[in-house]
Formats: C-alpha cells, sequence, structure tokens
C-alpha cells in the first residue's frame, strides 16, 4: 500500500488549503483513514480521522469547525479541507490508514503512512 500526499504549501494566517491522499496498492476492504501532523521539534499529533463508510469523523480540538476531512472511496483518496489556517497548525501533514473501521486517535491504530507533505502558515 502506497499514500502519496500533496496540496501542502506556504500561505498567510486566515488562508485554505486543501491536502489530498491518493491511496494505491492493496488495502484492507474496511478501513478507517486519518491525517495527523508534526511541527518541528513536537510529536506527530492527531488531527482527523473518517470511518470507512465516512459517516463518523473525530477532530482535534485545536482544528474542529476550521478543517472537514473527507474520503472517496471510488477513487481512493483522502482530503483535508483547512481553512482559516493560523500559524501553529504549520508541520508537516501525513495520511495513514488503518485495517479496520476506525476513527482512532492513536498512531499505533494505523498502519500505512505516507511521506507527508508541508503546511507552512505565516502570521
Amino acid at each position: 500500500v502506497q499514500l502519496q500526499a500533496s496540496g501542502g504549501g506556504l500561505v498567510q494566517a486566515g488562508a485554505s488549503l486543501r491536502l489530498s491522499c491518493a491511496v494505491s496498492g492493496r488495502t484492507a476492504s474496511n478501513n478507517g483513514m486519518a491525517w495527523f501532523r508534526q511541527a518541528p521539534g513536537k510529536e506527530r499529533e492527531f488531527v482527523a480521522s473518517i470511518n470507512w463508510r465516512g459517516g463518523s469523523t473525530d477532530y482535534a480540538d485545536s482544528v474542529k469547525g476550521r478543517f472537514t476531512i473527507s474520503r472517496d472511496n471510488a477513487k481512493n483518496t483522502l482530503s483535508l479541507q483547512m481553512n482559516s489556517l493560523k500559524p501553529e497548525d504549520t508541520g508537516v501533514y501525513y495520511c495513514a490508514v488503518a485495517l479496520r473501521s476506525t476513527t482512532s486517535r492513536t498512531t499505533d491504530t494505523f498502519r500505512y503512512w505516507g511521506k507527508g507533505t508541508q503546511v507552512t502558515v505565516s502570521s
């Protein structure tokens, strides 16, 4: 399974970005997906997750109301719409796939990871 994240960039505070993650290769038929991020010098942290059918989502408190996670199972893609970006949203954003349908917040739940895409928000 390969995951390729894209859509990052350098933006000013208040701007929007949309991240995408393309999933290729064999995947479990019933898998949850998630976005995590890692700022310089900090541990990787949970951002958002979504279950297999997309009917259940979870968000970190810091992004709730500003970010929206979605998926298109027909296209094997995961997206993260990020609005009202803040400098503290800066980091490398990683997409991840679990082997079961879940909205977990823990990294150990997710088996496959992409290489990440850089998001930088200037003040």
